[in-house]
């Protein structure tokens, strides 16, 4: 039945144009996303936490200076070296004299001194304290160059390709550089490894020495869902901004770098996640080290093995479009015991609207040991029929 056929009534014709429309457009308002803002500001990027999605990019891997963002990279290090008992949070820490004339902005320690390294944290999330970043480097690594050596290297764990650190306050030197990009994956880093040390860095205020200094973050006043991460400026750099904000159960990191002014950082970071808040979800597919699939095993003490993933599954998509994910798994056609906990064996693939949005490699979930010298036979003689 055709709905322009003339023996259909006038009145049922123009219902079923109506409620044709109606779904036409509640389809089409899904799938709409406007561009992204465009920004004042030479680089930035917005990143989705779990799923690693970069939703916004311009100039993301354009060598940078990153001023006083470079303390993210400061207190990741120190975080990972209490983490490791190196050191101690109630360690008393000596302030050098070259900690205590390093210029820039100051926790205002005194030369000679000793503060507890807890205290010197503060200083140095909440203050940007170059004095208690030089402190803590030299408590560390004995020297501030000895530290940067570490920080280098945890960079390049965490995929920092186009970064190089040679101090850990954020001071100019024509060697020492980062992209929008490269920060997002350490402020992803610093939030997923020492969630309850980053905690510090929604602290509004602190007060040391008989003097109080506030965050420099402005978004924490603006809006309640920002908990982090840093601020930073030099002349060479503009003024930057790190921020993540929750809502929802959904994370989000910006990365804006060498904008005009302190408001004009905050101003731009908000345009960032506003949109992406705003156009974009983020969902968990699969959870992780539980089954999803099983596989046949030859010539093993068991005929099968559970496929799972070393993480959980995130997606980041445009809002309305879930139902349209498709996902589908990938395994080995043929696997021979004995087969250890953690082998990659398949891949689990996401795709939306033909383009492949996700990818995550299937492990074994479970050691299966060689099976017994009759399985063994048995199963060689099925493989070779098969």
């Amino acid at each position: 039945m055709h709905i322009f056929n003339p023996s259909i009534p006038f009145a049922v014709r123009l219902s079923l144009l109506l409620l044709l429309w109606l779904a036409g457009v509640g389809a089409h308002a899904e799938a709409l996303i406007p561009s992204p803002p465009k920004l004042a500001a030479k680089s930035y990027v917005l990143m989705d936490f779990n799923s690693g999605r970069f939703i916004v990019e311009n100039k993301p891997d354009e060598r940078m200076d990153p001023a006083s963002l470079t303390k993210i990279m400061t207190a990741y290090v120190i975080f990972s070296e209490l983490k490791n008992n190196n050191i101690q949070s109630d360690d008393q820490v000596y302030i050098s004299e070259k900690a205590w004339r390093t210029e820039g902005s100051r926790m205002f320690v005194e030369v000679d001194k000793t503060v507890p390294l807890a205290e010197l944290l503060k200083g140095l999330v909440i203050q940007s304290g170059n004095d208690a970043s030089v402190a803590l480097a030299e408590h560390v690594a004995g020297s501030e160059e000895a530290f940067a050596s570490l920080m280098n290297k945890h960079a390049k764990r965490l995929g920092m390709n186009n970064t190089h650190f040679v101090n850990a306050t954020g001071l100019p030197d024509k060697e020492h550089f980062t992209t929008a990009h490269d920060l997002a994956l350490l402020a992803q880093a610093l939030i997923r490894d020492f969630p309850e040390q980053y905690k510090l860095n929604s602290e509004k205020e602190y007060r040391y020495n008989g003097i109080t200094q506030y965050n420099r973050n402005k978004l924490l006043w603006r809006d309640a869902s920002v908990d982090g991460v840093k601020t930073g400026h030099t002349k060479a750099a503009g003024y930057c901004l790190v921020a993540s904000a929750k809502r929802d159960g959904m994370r989000l990191i910006s990365v804006v770098m060498n904008t005009t002014s302190e408001k004009a950082r905050a101003t731009e970071s908000q345009k960032l996640l506003k949109y992406g808040f705003r156009f974009f979800s983020t969902h968990q597919l699969y959870e992780a080290n539980k089954p999803l699939t099983k596989l046949p095993v030859w010539k093993g003490e068991s005929d099968e093995l559970p496929l799972g993933l070393t993480k959980p599954l995130y997606v980041t998509i445009p809002r309305g479009e879930y139902d349209n994910l498709k996902a589908t798994m990938k395994v080995d056609e043929t696997v021979v015991a004995p087969v250890a906990p953690g082998r990659e064996l398949g891949t689990v693939n996401v795709v939306l609207d033909g383009k492949q949005i996700a990818q995550q490699p299937l492990i074994s979930l479970k050691a299966v040991a060689e099976g017994g010298l009759f399985t063994r036979i048995r199963d060689s003689i099925l493989m070779f029929f098969q």
